[in-house]
């Protein structure tokens, strides 16, 4: 019985972390979606009205920055309309706004959080087009107008920017290990977009087609990505373009990055119970597909599968003669690994850490934080308002 659970476990983390990122990549290569139209490229006197939507709470340091990207943006001034939703602020935020004629403010005097920001914010949004975009985010010159371009497909209904996370050779473990790991999920999202659909959308860089939106509970934590996937569930594909990004900087360090992760983990467990249906292969097949792989496993079994091989090898190696002595074998590897992570954990703070050391530890810290993730959902801790986690 430990034998089963255990090669259950390996073969769960194998297909989760690497098996599904193959699967994809041939998927994507031989069994590509073919769209029925050919997307038109549109003139500028074409591009239709858009509204790019900025949820903030206490973000009056960098409004100055945030408003040059906005007005920098090579879309047509005279169609694309600026929303800050100002969430039960404490700063100077919306004293600062007003030095914008060209921006609309709606603010609440309580914090209720990001997703009632957004809930209230889309009640005044009148374009056929909305952007989400968060305030320390800064995009690229051309991102609105290749985002609106996607559009041209009647099947998309949700285009994805891409998240990059600027670190440098001298920034500690948070930014690295960040920044690693959102090039790996860019990979897989623009596998999935390719074979079908991406599954989600970062809050960082988003657009949808605003009749799309529906209204969402106010506790929802992954906001972009329920909203995202409550489009797909539609029958819509959620389009993946990494050619329009946004750029922030690294969480100011692993503690700072803990609360993140927790959060995206609760929000995780979240989506699961709220998504249910979407586990139906039937209904929805390649969705559905992609939806697990890619989400519901790393969200939900595949930490604990991880977490059980270190023991399970070890009584196996004890216990049971096997060939190659391979759970001998497979155990040391794993002492290993996790001796690589304990020194990138003593080095966190340090600069200059080898990715020898902290993708391990990088790999670890995610999936204690989706175990984690448990307690702070069902322990309240996300009541009352979004918790800002400090970046560089």
């Amino acid at each position: 019985m430990l034998e089963f659970i255990f090669w259950c476990s390996l073969l769960l983390v194998l297909y989760t972390y690497v098996g599904y990122a193959i699967v994809i990549y041939v998927l994507a290569k031989y069994r590509p979606y073919r769209t029925q139209e050919e997307t038109v490229c549109q003139r500028k006197d074409e591009l239709p009205e858009v509204t790019l939507f900025i949820a903030a709470y206490n973000e009056a340091d960098i409004i100055a920055e945030k408003m040059a990207n906005c007005r920098a943006l090579a879309y047509p001034k005279h169609k694309l309309k600026i929303l800050w939703v100002i969430d039960g602020s404490s700063d100077h935020s919306e004293v600062l706004l007003q030095q914008y004629p060209d921006v609309q403010v709606v603010s609440s005097p309580l914090r209720k959080g990001k997703t009632a920001a957004i809930n209230h914010g889309m009640s005044v949004v009148h374009t056929p087009i909305v952007v989400f975009s968060d305030a320390n985010c800064f995009l690229n010159t051309d991102a609105l107008t290749i985002i609106v371009h996607q559009f041209n497909d009647p099947s998309i209904g949700c285009v994805s920017g891409e998240k990059r996370v600027a670190f440098s050779d001298g920034d500690t473990i948070s930014s690295k290990g960040e920044g690693t790991y959102w090039k790996y999920e860019s990979l897989l999202k623009k596998l999935d977009f390719q074979y079908y659909s991406a599954v989600g959308a970062a809050g960082e860089l988003f657009a949808i087609r605003t009749a799309l939106f529906t209204v969402m509970p106010e506790d929802t934590l992954l906001d972009d990505f329920m909203l995202s996937m409550g489009i797909a569930q539609k029958g819509y594909r959620i389009a993946y373009t990494p050619d329009a990004y946004a750029v922030e900087s690294g969480s100011l360090n692993m503690e700072e990055e803990a609360k993140r992760k927790r959060r995206i983990a609760a929000g995780g467990w979240q989506s699961i119970s709220r998504l249910l249906p979407l586990l139906n292969i039937f209904d929805y097949g390649k969705l559905s597909f992609q939806y697990l792989s890619h989400r519901v496993l790393r969200w939900s079994v595949t930490p604990f599968a991880l977490f059980a091989l270190l023991p399970l090898s070890f009584i196996l190696g004890l216990g049971y003669v096997s060939p190659y002595n391979v759970f001998h074998v497979i155990f040391a590897s794993q002492v290993l690994f996790y001796l690589c992570a304990g020194i990138g954990y003593l080095q966190r703070d340090h600069p200059n850490v080898s990715k020898l050391f902290y993708v391990p530890y990088y790999f670890i810290f995610m999936n204690i934080n989706v175990v984690l993730g448990i307690y702070y959902l069902f322990g309240n801790q996300h009541r009352g308002g979004w918790e800002k986690s400090q970046r560089k």
